[in-house]
């Protein structure tokens, strides 16, 4: 059972606190801060680009959010007397609020029909930040196996709740880390976002997955077929446990990527059993930790949880899985996306992904020296 409490910050939004183990504490700490309510009418628009078919959002008033505050000004830190933050508790395992500066939302609704040139409609949805603890320094990698479960049920929940939320079409959880991928916050936390459309990328891997499903009559699944071929050849696969593997994809984008997949058939977070989640507490840190130990500093990163969007067909044919991609292509050199990927999307990578394989593989007999480097 999930030991979750919710309550509200002083202009309305509301703030989760998700606890240890098996039992729940009592948060009874009141945000004292003078805030406006907040209101729906503040919510952004999106705007369909005929050209593509994306949607883009456009939230101009995220222009004053917080940027790289010290660490005694840091909003996801517990509250002290000098700094009224976000989290009114004193001590917290997992918190999880709305953000106050969304991209979506926070009025939620269906997004409109028929889209052409010209089309825009408010930015329907809900953005959320998730504080993995309440120390100001470190990162996810450093974190005990059973914060690390806590955060996974923590994840869960949000996405079973934002799921159910009118007009959402699918929820996406990440954590940007490091200064060079683009993070405002040092201290170590993720956000989620539940979109009213299919995102891109996500509309892609969906209809690849679900052309493949219906070629093999719903007997296979492309996302089973791809990590039963790893697991076959082997060259790629970093680590395999009971209920997941992790490996490096045959055609990697970016210099460092792993990709981390239940064996079985799962669309989402809210769809795995305690079994594994406890696994993939410990094979998520496992595969954090190899990153980590790769360089002398911590290694940026982008951790994507792609949960399937949620209509039926999609549930069935795709499969929740994490993608993990750094730019970091050597200790001194980051890899920019310019010319070709980024105005053609047409990627070029710079190593192989047998050779990082391997690399991530020979750092199994050094992780407890990057438990010191990153530890908290």
């Amino acid at each position: 059972m999930t030991n979750a409490t919710s309550t509200l910050l002083a202009d309305g939004r509301e703030l989760i606190y998700f606890d240890d183990g098996g039992q729940r504490k009592a948060h009874t700490a009141s945000d004292t801060r003078p805030l406006d309510p907040r209101s729906d009418a503040n919510t952004g628009e999106l705007r369909f680009d005929a050209l593509t078919g994306d949607w883009v959002a456009i939230a101009a008033h995220r222009q004053t959010r917080t940027y790289l505050p010290p660490a005694n000004q840091c909003p996801l830190c517990p509250t002290t007397g000098e700094n009224l933050s976000e989290i009114p508790a004193s001590g917290y395992d997992v918190a999880v609020f709305e953000n106050r500066f969304p991209s979506l939302g926070p009025a939620v609704g269906d997004n409109a029909e028929n889209p052409e040139w010209g089309t825009k409609c408010r930015a329907f949805g809900r953005c959320e930040v998730v504080a993995f603890t309440p120390e100001h320094t470190g990162s996810f990698g450093a974190l005990s196996t059973e914060r690390a479960r806590t955060v996974i049920d923590a994840w869960a929940h949000r996405t079973q709740a934002l799921s159910a939320l009118p007009g959402v079409k699918q929820v996406f959880p990440f954590e940007n880390r490091g200064q060079d991928i683009g993070v405002t916050l040092h201290h170590p936390h993720g956000q989620i976002y539940a979109y009213s459309y299919v995102p891109p990328r996500s509309a892609v891997m969906a209809a690849a997955a679900l052309a493949y499903y219906e070629k093999h009559d719903g007997r296979e699944t492309l996302l089973g077929s791809i990590v039963a071929k790893e697991s076959e050849s082997g060259e790629r696969m970093i680590a395999q446990g009971k209920h997941f593997s992790a490996y490096v994809p045959f055609a990697a984008h970016m210099p460092l990527e792993i990709h981390l997949t239940p064996h079985r058939q799962v669309a989402d977070f809210a769809a795995l059993n305690d079994a594994e989640r406890d696994e993939l507490a410990v094979m998520y840190l496992d595969v954090l930790r190899r990153v980590d130990n790769l360089y002398d500093t911590p290694t940026p990163y982008i951790a994507a949880w792609h949960q399937t969007p949620l209509d039926a067909a999609n549930r069935l044919a795709g499969r929740f899985h994490l993608e993990l991609t750094s730019p970091r292509r050597a200790a001194d050199k980051l890899k920019f996306l310019a010319g070709s990927e980024a105005a053609m999307g047409a990627f070029i990578n710079d190593t192989t992904p047998e050779q990082t394989a391997a690399l991530l593989r020979a750092t199994s007999a050094e992780l407890a020296k990057s438990q010191k480097k990153v530890a908290i």
